[in-house]
């Protein structure tokens, strides 16, 4: 084995991760900082032609656009929304559910309405926060709840996006491919409910809440194995969202519960009711989901249309074209929707300019992460090939040699090992698309040495991405900052940590079971 292959096939990540962990840097900037170290590996190491990993990177570029710009549009969406006191309305609504049942509360608004947000383009971790803490619940519990419910369906996020980027990379359909994500879910989502009580409460919560919990869990991950079934993969966490919600108020019927509480409501949630109405409130997710659902239901025409027939591809690396598929993209959606919704929201010329504001001020960065996050991915994919695009020593290529050694160090163990390799590939790059488009290939092809189901191994990874969400700092900063907390989350990070290695031992140890 050449070990200073390795040490520089690797760099790229070191020093991403030390630039996390001990600089603090933001992740735009450790992300540019890595695509250099990468650009630098790759042409003057692993001998690929500069021009060559110039348009590799712009390649990775182009394949970042269905996380690029759809976080530029959900941005944007929630902006609109928040300044024209929708979210404010919604969020009055979602205080007065359960109030007295804890753990139906906790499934309800950090599994049901959580997972419905980050479905449709929103961020739990900027919304759900200051509802935790109107509810009663103390500031450490209002920061970890919501960044532990963003992982419960993770992969199922902005429509879908992530297991769509995946699609893509390993070239299968996505009703394919999202099987391999759904059988992990009514175990891992569960997971993640147990552990959110165990926060909350520790073991005394964790038994008292036992049947509703699991109920939450087994229904978010059921729904995932069926929406996967009948071709609706993009449209999961929308379902799986409102799924749990539904069994939770069915849950409250059964044992004679109260549903909602008005009493929790402040001067300011009655106002915002006053402002405007729910539906109107709603109405740019609803027309989403509407819009959503036509673009992908298989027994419409227009899934064929706009995503096969108008694939828009766009060539960059030879006989690999990149398919921007505008028409069918979550991204196109969010755009059109927030921009009918406008007369149902009703903005002054204030509101939109507010928004405008608050849009470039916090799209850019997260956008140029996700980004060059790609780009690295790519450069370690594509790299050593020649001015030809062909790749005529397997050593010079990044993936490979990195494929090799995890092979030879791990053998039949790696299935354990890739989810902690997609929990670390989660946290650098601070999502689980870029942790899919970074890990992928490297999985695939160690799989292929040690015989296993390189699918498999590829979403085991994937899910422990989608785990990192709750020891991101960025998304536990936005949670703090959320409710004027900002430094607690270092306090937070310290117990969720724990929580998301338990839970990616317990997806390890079942890609260890379904791999062979």
């Amino acid at each position: 084995m050449n070990f200073l292959a390795l040490l520089l096939a690797l760099l790229p990540v070191v020093v991403i991760l030390l630039l996390l962990v001990l600089r603090r840097t933001a992740a735009d900037t450790a992300g540019l900082i890595g695509w250099v170290a990468t650009v630098l590996v790759a042409w003057l190491y692993f001998r690929t032609p500069l021009t060559i990993v110039l348009l590799i990177s712009l390649a990775g570029v182009v394949a970042s656009f269905p996380i690029t710009i759809m976080v530029a549009a959900s941005l944007l969406q929630v902006a609109v929304m928040k300044e024209t006191g929708a979210i404010d309305r919604i969020v009055a609504l979602v205080k007065t559910v359960a109030p007295k049942d804890q753990v139906v509360q906790i499934m309800i608004v950090n599994i049901g309405f959580g997972t419905l947000l980050a479905a449709m383009g929103a961020t739990p971790v900027s919304i759900l926060p200051p509802i935790m803490l109107a509810l009663g619940y103390t500031s450490f519990v209002a920061i970890a709840l919501p960044a532990l419910g963003y992982d419960a369906l993770c992969t199922y996020a902005l429509l879908g996006i992530p297991v769509v980027v995946f699609s893509s990379f390993v070239g299968k359909p996505v009703n394919e491919v999202g099987g391999y994500f759904a059988r992990f879910m009514p175990i891992i989502s569960t997971c993640i409910a147990l552990g959110m009580l165990w926060i909350v409460g520790r073991w005394k919560l964790v038994w008292q809440g036992l049947i509703p919990t699991l109920l939450a869990g087994v229904t978010a991950g059921a729904i995932a194995i069926g929406m996967n079934a009948i071709g609706m993969v993009t449209l999961t966490g929308v379902a799986a969202g409102l799924g749990v919600i539904v069994v939770m108020i069915l849950y409250l019927i059964v044992t004679r519960k109260p549903l909602m509480d008005r009493r929790v409501l402040t001067d300011a949630d009655r106002a915002a009711e006053g402002r405007i109405s729910l539906w109107a409130a709603l109405s740019p997710w609803v027309l989403l989901t509407l819009f959503a659902l036509l673009v992908n239901a298989p027994f419409l025409p227009f899934f064929d249309l706009t995503f096969k027939t108008w694939a828009m591809p766009v060539a960059i690396i030879p006989d690999a074209p990149e398919k921007v598929r505008l028409f069918w993209q979550a991204y196109f959606w969010i755009f059109v929707t927030t921009l009918l919704a406008l007369p149902f929201l009703k903005p002054t010329r204030a509101h939109l300019i507010g928004s405008m504001e608050k849009w470039l001020k916090r799209a850019p960065r997260p956008m140029l992460a996700s980004a060059v996050f790609f780009a690295i991915a790519y450069l370690i994919n594509h790299s050593g090939k020649g001015l030809d695009w062909t790749l005529t020593d397997p050593n010079n290529n990044m993936v490979y040699v990195i494929a090799s050694a995890s092979a030879a160090a791990f053998g039949k163990l790696y299935p354990v090992v890739a989810p902690f390799l997609g929990l670390l590939g989660g946290f650098i790059s601070g999502s689980e698309t870029s942790a899919i488009a970074m890990l992928t290939a490297i999985h695939l092809s160690t799989a292929e040495k040690i015989g296993a189901v390189g699918l498999l191994i590829a979403a085991a990874s994937g899910i422990g991405g989608g785990l990192a969400s709750v020891i991101s700092p960025a998304k536990l900063q936005n949670a703090a900052a959320s409710i004027d907390r900002i430094g607690e989350e270092g306090h937070v990070l310290r117990v969720t940590f724990v929580v998301s290695l338990v839970i990616t031992a317990v997806c390890a140890v079942m890609a260890l079971i379904w791999a062979f």
